[in-house]
């Protein structure tokens, strides 16, 4: 999955405005304007597209994080430079204080069935021998029930 669908999909699920995503930016340690966001929320065929960095989406996510947790005591965390799919859905998890049942639960919402091994094992270092890298596939039906449960009206 590309970083400007995943924010697309969170900004539509959490109804989140430009200005409010400037904030949840600022947040997160990354200076965005409006003209950027606009940018990044363009299809890849639509005149004036912009690919986001992972930077900016590690920014966004960690904003996202301090605005449903609270921010952390002390120094922030850094936005990372280079994200994967394990590193978004673990600061999802995060962000939306979830627990592993909650994961499969909302998985299930799209029809999607996970052990929760196979779960954990996303959770895992890279260098530990149960580590598995977590498909687009599995991020984008987690998105879509992410979207299902904030937003039912929205159907499928």
């Amino acid at each position: 999955m590309n970083n400007n669908d995943i924010l697309r999909r969170l900004r539509y699920t959490f109804d989140f405005n430009d200005s409010k995503l400037m904030e949840l930016f600022k947040s997160g340690g990354e200076q965005v304007t409006r003209a950027g966001i606009i940018e990044w929320m363009k299809k890849e065929d639509e005149p004036g597209f912009k690919e986001m960095s992972d930077l900016h989406l590690a920014a966004f996510l960690n904003g996202f994080i301090n605005e449903k947790r609270g921010k952390k005591e002390g120094q922030q965390p850094k936005p990372e430079n280079k994200l994967n799919n394990n590193m978004i859905l673990r600061k999802l998890k995060i962000a939306l204080n979830l627990i592993d049942e909650d994961i499969l639960d909302i998985l299930e919402l799209v029809n999607f069935r996970l052990s929760k091994h196979e779960l954990s094992a996303f959770f895992r270092k890279p260098d530990h021998q149960h580590y598995r890298p977590l498909q687009d596939q599995i991020l984008r039906n987690f998105l879509h029930g992410l979207q299902l449960k904030h937003k039912p009206e929205s159907g499928k």
